[in-house]
């Protein structure tokens, strides 16, 4: 795969990240929190409205959560944008040691939190990221 079609699915990778940030900030406020409350429910399966987002320490973990996944987000676009088209192996590994590094961490906290559902709508996410780098990725010469 050409590097500008990589760098493309990669800025949209990173721009679904912020935008996935920015509802998490949204559901941090009461009035908009109606949508991240189903995902809760949906997540934590089956759809039944037993899990709820109203308590002040859930929107507070809400706000920092989605605060890091915007800044997060933000690095990875700016990994793509800018250091990629320089040193694509560099750019490739730090992307791929911290999208692994949440995968794996998120995934496991999910399933120990029972909410597996979790862990499978995180590979989505994963692949957004590892299919355009592994498309682009150099065989290893030995």
């Amino acid at each position: 795969m050409p590097h500008e079609k990589t760098m493309n699915r990669l800025k949209i990778a990173s721009a679904i990240v912020i935008v996935f940030g920015i509802a998490m900030v949204s559901a941090a406020i009461p009035a908009t929190s109606a949508s991240t409350a189903f995902l809760l429910d949906l997540i934590f399966w089956p759809l039944d409205g037993q899990q709820s987002a109203a308590r002040p320490e859930v929107h507070l973990l809400f706000a920092i959560s989605g605060g890091m996944l915007m800044g997060w987000g933000l690095l990875l676009w700016q990994i793509t944008a800018r250091l990629f088209p320089r040193d694509p192996d560099l750019a490739r590994s730090l992307i791929l040691t911290s999208i692994g590094t949440w995968f794996v961490f998120d995934s496991l906290g999910s399933v120990v939190a029972g909410a597996p559902l979790n862990a499978v709508f995180n590979i989505g996410f994963l692949l957004l990221y590892v299919v355009p780098l592994w498309r682009t990725a150099r065989p290893a010469h030995g």
